[in-house]
């Protein structure tokens, strides 16, 4: 058993969900939600923070600020709280009450931007309202997860080798995209390892990632209203898009089941089963990363009159784990790369 003395010494790398008794298709789930901020986004945060300390960039005077739409803003009020950091978190009406009042809770600032960007939406609503931030004091340092390469280098230092030592024959790798940070640490490290595996992004229907026209989207983690400086789409094989609904379906169909996640993993998981229905894969070793556990969407994905509301009483309580064939659209990337 780990004794450690600071939050982000500690995460769960090693956990996998075996999905195929109830979904069908045979998927291993990383599991990324077992750490102190309860998300993947603890290493991007950590690699940031400490990438800024050793530049200078960050010193004991400085006040951290990021745009986050929930669980980056957590990871770093850990760290912040940690360290001894201030932190102000920019965000906007979708993050969730349970994920701004955690912040709140280690100390943080959260700012909620409420009114859209005329041209950028909420993202662009909260990245001018950082700026602004920045431009009227020095102080404050903005790590800038949209186009920090520390951002995708987490992932690659430790993500990619962490799936790699526990499924050395890895065919498909399903990824959720949003700063696709996680999606370019793990794309780089597989590119170049001893054997080829698909890289697979996961988008939200309504994201404008891979050039679709933003449109409205309710879950907060996953998606963008606008391209990700980060991205490149040379190391994406295919991208799947999968609509809020279904995301909906998903994290009801496995918290039947007692797995509690949140929306952005429910999205990964409807997405690679969409992908997996529509591929030969039984003798494929599939893998895709749960970026998220499900305590900070109780009064979202998981509350009926919320859902009701967005969504439909259609999609309450599902009989059985959704048919992609429709719903869950799948297209190639530009480069249509296959390997």
């Amino acid at each position: 058993m780990p004794v450690i003395s600071v939050p982000q010494a500690f995460n769960e790398e090693d956990l996998y969900i075996d999905l195929e008794p109830m979904f069908g298709h045979r998927l291993f789930l990383k599991c990324e939600g077992f750490n102190f901020a309860g998300s993947i986004k603890l290493k991007a945060a950590t690699e940031m923070v400490e990438s800024a300390e050793r530049s200078g960039v960050l010193t004991r005077d400085s006040i951290l600020v990021e745009s986050s739409s929930g669980n980056l803003g957590v990871a770093l009020s850990v760290i912040a709280a940690s360290k001894g950091y201030r932190f102000v978190c920019v965000t906007d009406s979708r993050c969730n009450l349970a994920t701004r009042q955690m912040m709140e809770a280690l100390g943080s600032q959260v700012h909620i931007v409420s009114h859209e960007h005329p041209t950028g939406g909420l993202l662009g609503a909260r990245l001018e309202y950082v700026r602004g931030l920045c431009a009227a004091d020095d102080r404050y340092v903005w790590l800038s997860q949209y186009t920090n390469p520390d951002n995708w280098k987490a992932h690659y230092f430790r993500t990619a080798p962490a799936i790699a030592r526990i499924f050395p024959q890895l065919d498909v790798l399903f990824v959720g995209v949003g700063t696709t940070g996680t999606l370019m640490g793990c794309a780089r490290w597989f590119r170049s390892w001893n054997r080829p595996v698909r890289i697979v992004a996961v988008d939200s229907v309504g994201s404008a990632i891979f050039g679709d026209p933003p449109g409205r989207r309710m879950i907060p983690g996953l998606g963008m209203s606008v391209r990700p400086p980060l991205l490149d789409e040379a190391y994406v094989d295919e991208a799947v898009r999968v609509e809020e609904a279904d995301t909906i379906r998903t994290c009801r169909n496995l918290a039947k089941r007692g797995f509690l996640f949140g929306g952005s993993t429910g999205t990964v998981v409807s997405g690679a089963m969409s992908w997996l229905a529509r591929h030969e894969t039984r003798s494929l070793t599939p893998v895709a990363i749960a970026p998220d556990l499900g305590e900070r969407y109780l009064d979202t994905i998981y509350q009926t009159n919320w859902v009701q509301a967005l969504y439909g009483d259609q999609d309450l309580v599902p009989e059985a784990p959704p048919d992609h064939g429709v719903a869950g659209r799948e297209s190639s990337t530009a480069n249509g790369r296959a390997r």
